[in-house]
């Protein structure tokens, strides 16, 4: 069996990054994602990303920039204080690329990278 995703969509907000006292680094963002329907779908996934690949998405990623994630459904579970149980799925990515952002669909780059350059850059 493999839990394995990929998705390209625009980033819904500003990525928000947390340091741990272990050293490692958190990022989480949503990415919208299209469905190619013929009625304008949109999913919404919440995004985290750990380690280097964090620091590049805190870096450069902002609302509107369009990238690609890899990595693997999970799900959080917690019981409320009022004892309801409750179950919110997650993309733990492991692999992000940077494609652009809308200040950028007029066909300048706008400083955003090329996925050579991103790649490089990790």
């Amino acid at each position: 069996m493999v839990n394995s995703l990929t998705l390209i969509g625009r980033a819904g907000r500003d990525p928000e990054m947390r340091y741990f006292e272990s050293g490692r680094v958190k990022t989480s963002f949503s990415l919208a994602v299209n469905r190619p329907t013929k009625e304008k779908e949109t999913d919404w996934f919440d995004i985290e990303l750990w380690g280097r690949q964090a620091e590049v998405a805190g870096e450069y990623v902002r609302k509107g920039s369009l990238i690609a994630i890899e990595g693997r459904l999970d799900f959080n579970r917690w019981t409320g204080d009022d004892g309801v149980k409750h179950v919110k799925p997650i993309v733990n990515a492991n692999n992000l690329r940077l494609l652009g952002s809308k200040k950028d669909s007029g066909g300048g780059s706008g400083g955003s990278m090329s996925s050579e350059e991103f790649s490089e850059s990790i």
